[in-house]
């Protein structure tokens, strides 16, 4: 079961997933974007961050709160099989949740080029070189059969920087063990109303948007 600290920040909220949560918490909420909708044109137009943010992400939220809620009536009960049953659904609708929370961070209208400091250096030592990551990153990202994601992931363990990709809403490190710091979305309702079916386009404009201020601030933060 996902559940939400009260006193955790509307944007900023930790999930964690403890079977016996039956306290009290907050509902989860749509968090705000950190730009207008229509801030990331040309490269990603508004009417996609509008329905993207406004109807995919809220729906994801609506239905794991939804499954949050028949979880904990389970857990109440002691009705094991629906607790079973309802793990696709907290997995689904909570993976959407956290992967977005993470995606809308990793945009900005001011981004795109390189990162800088630590996190250059560990692209250079882990890839070769940041051509070498962002090819690496593209071609995982774009070989996502139907849909999901392609990911820049710390591997905390070995301390090195790994590229993966998940399926539909997986969540990186509920899944892999990789902490998330850059995911691209690679569902059509993130790039059909402007890309058509033509995902590599898609990738090659992403890259002019992505916030690396924010990618160099997960990487400090989950090195410590």
């Amino acid at each position: 079961m996902l559940c939400r600290f009260a006193s955790a920040g509307r944007s900023g909220a930790k999930l964690i997933a403890p079977l016996g949560c039956l306290v009290s918490r907050q509902k989860h909420t749509l968090p705000d974007l950190p730009y207008d909708y229509g801030a990331l044109e040309p490269h990603i137009n508004a009417e996609i961050m509008q329905l993207h943010h406004s109807k995919h992400h809220a729906t994801y939220v609506n239905n794991l709160n939804v499954a949050e809620e028949k979880y904990k009536e389970a857990l109440a009960k002691g009705d094991v099989t629906a607790q079973v049953s309802l793990q696709p659904a907290l997995k689904f609708n909570g993976g959407g949740h956290i992967n977005h929370t993470i995606f809308w961070t990793n945009l900005s209208p001011n981004g795109g080029g390189e990162p800088k400091g630590e996190l250059l250096e560990a692209i250079k030592r882990d890839f070769g070189s940041f051509a070498n990551f962002k090819e690496k990153l593209t071609a995982v990202s774009v070989g996502v059969q139907g849909s999901g994601w392609g990911w820049l992931g710390y591997n905390k363990e070995q301390g090195r920087l790994q590229i993966a990709a998940c399926a539909n809403q997986d969540p990186l490190q509920g899944t892999t063990g990789l902490i998330p710091l850059l995911g691209i979305d690679v569902w059509e309702h993130a790039y059909y109303l402007q890309y058509r079916n033509v995902r590599p386009d898609y990738l090659k404009a992403i890259w002019n948007v992505i916030n690396w201020e924010n990618v160099s601030s997960r990487y400090a933060t989950c090195k410590k």
